[in-house]
């Protein structure tokens, strides 16, 4: 495993906290990882702290400083919207080429120095990226394995097989499907897992509570 983009069936699903436990387990077993967030949407300068690039900068061991967050998240834009509508929100655009070549060059870093890199996408798998590119074909441009974080809410194992489906049909490896719990009312972990695996033969499901997530 040299590269997996982790995304997700939505936004706030938990994706950076599946990454930041892969690094951590990468970590504690010797591994050299590092992981990346080209794109972040609602992020405040003023409190870079809080971002998910601190986030995953504090899994990696190191300090969420100016230079560090822009090294794993070159394009970062302050409305909490799809990236180009935020980037739009600012008078820019979104370069999808640039964005695959940026991953694409810390892919072959990564190889050359044997780390695993993970790449973490914006919101859910369909969700828009540039004007005329979602997470789904920014990982086909990348062809590496994906991994997909979904939740436990109601109507999640229809999002999930959703998504799913939208994977296969471009023929989109995916290592496996990360359960994390979510709020509220919701259906069981296991419940959730043993249709998904009823309907999803041959794909690995885990399971991550939410006691383990807070």
């Amino acid at each position: 495993m040299t590269a997996v983009f982790v995304t997700g069936t939505g936004t706030e699903i938990g994706k950076t906290f599946v990454t930041t436990q892969l690094i951590g387990q990468l970590r504690a077993e010797g591994r050299a990882v590092r992981a990346l967030k080209p794109l972040i949407s609602g992020f405040d300068a003023a409190a870079p702290e809080g971002s998910d690039a601190a986030v995953l900068l504090a899994a990696m061991g190191l300090d969420a400083n100016a230079e560090n967050i822009a090294a794993i998240s070159p394009w970062r834009y302050a409305r909490p919207l799809a990236p180009n509508m935020a980037a739009r929100a600012e008078g820019e655009v979104v370069d999808m080429d640039a964005v695959v070549e940026f991953c694409g060059a810390e892919m072959a870093r990564a190889e050359a120095a044997g780390e695993t890199l993970l790449i973490e996408g914006v919101g859910g798998i369909m969700s828009p990226v540039s004007d005329d590119a979602t997470n789904l074909d920014w990982i086909a441009a990348l062809e590496i394995p994906a991994l997909l974080v979904a939740g436990t809410y109601l109507g999640a194992i229809s999002h999930t097989l959703t998504a799913v489906a939208a994977m296969r049909a471009r023929s989109l490896e995916i290592t496996r499907i990360v359960l994390s719990e979510s709020g509220g009312e919701q259906v069981g972990l296991a419940e959730t897992a043993a249709e998904l695996e009823r309907f999803l033969a041959g794909i690995q499901v885990q399971e991550v509570a939410r006691a383990a997530a807070s």
